[in-house]
């Protein structure tokens, strides 16, 4: 099969993200994931020169090493074949790209992603500028991310990585089979301290968020305390699994978030004595999963914010007390 016909793992709908770039001067590396070709109109220059829809790194002199981006896959799995594409990028394209891998069982740091060693699936490779450049990659292994480097520098359009999705099988046999706090499913929003941007209530709709506006976001907190909202579930139910979702929000996400559980009257006053996630840091623009099993009878939860900061999605996959 040609592999361009298997998914995209790095699809960003799927909740992949550029999620560190040692240089990105003239262009920004989000764009290596945006879809579609890139487009370019000439003449059209900014404040740095020559405006790129792609990801563009300065001219290397006389410094060492190369330029490197590192991308979480959306769906970690199987790598069959990567595009590198360098539309438009005609005098200044990298001559040569490589991509490596790595496996995580959890969301890496980007301590962790720099310190971690990583697997080559692509030697150095020449490349072509203005081109769709694919290779095919042979791995019979589970990856999450990626690595992609230019020799030495330059731009880079577009990045597509393609496979077979595999997911973590500890996750799927953790989570379901209801997300008891969906509006959907008849969940109820009971209130949040505060909704200045964007209401809390949007956390619970379905499907992936959109932008920043289809989260919720408050204002910067400037005195104490923190920020929080509690939903009434769809009915009372153990849980299995937590989903907090910080898609769009690159620079203003939460540092650290919690969950409780408790009744409804009560968490609308403070945290919950049911601690289903204890205080925890989260990143930007990430897809977070927690397996957090809990066998007590929940009515209502409480999602904790420290001190601030935007969600896209909040999901609490659990059972229905009552139902098989």
């Amino acid at each position: 099969m040609d592999f361009t016909q298997l998914p995209d793992l790095a699809l960003r709908q799927s909740g992949a993200g550029v999620v560190y770039a040692n240089d990105e001067f003239f262009a920004e590396k989000e764009n290596l994931l945006n879809p579609g070709r890139a487009k370019f109109a000439s003449h059209t220059f900014g404040h740095k020169g020559q405006i790129y829809d792609g990801w563009e790194t300065r001219r290397r002199r006389n410094e060492p090493g190369n330029d490197f981006a590192i991308i979480r896959l959306g769906q970690p799995g199987i790598i069959k074949g990567v595009n590198i594409d360098t539309g438009n990028f005609t005098g200044n394209y990298p001559p040569h790209a490589s991509v490596e891998a790595a496996a995580f069982d959890h969301i890496p740091t980007i301590s962790e992603l720099l310190a971690t060693t990583w697997t080559t699936v692509l030697d150095k490779a020449e490349l072509a500028g203005d081109s769709e450049n694919l290779f095919t990659i042979t791995s019979d292994k589970r990856w999450t991310h990626v690595r992609l480097t230019m020799h030495p520098d330059g731009g880079i359009a577009r990045f597509r990585v393609f496979g077979t999705p595999v997911p973590d099988p500890a996750w799927v046999a953790a989570c379901g089979p209801t997300n008891l706090a969906a509006l959907d499913n008849g969940a109820e929003f009971l209130g949040s301290s505060d909704d200045f941007y964007s209401s809390a209530k949007n956390t619970l709709q379905a499907g992936d968020p959109k932008n920043q506006g289809d989260g919720w976001e408050n204002q910067r907190r400037r005195g104490e305390g923190n920020d929080y909202f509690v939903v009434r579930l769809s009915a009372p139910g153990t849980i299995n699994a937590l989903e907090i979702d910080t898609t769009h929000f690159k620079g203003n996400p939460p540092a650290e978030v919690m969950v409780t559980g408790g009744s409804a009257e009560a968490l609308m006053k403070a945290p919950g004595s049911i601690v289903l996630l204890a205080r925890t840091g989260v990143q930007a623009d990430t897809p977070h999963k927690f397996i957090t099993p809990c066998d007590q009878v929940i009515e209502a939860v409480r999602l904790d914010v420290f001190p601030d900061g935007g969600l896209g999605r909040f999901r609490v996959w659990g059972q229905e007390v009552g139902k098989a």
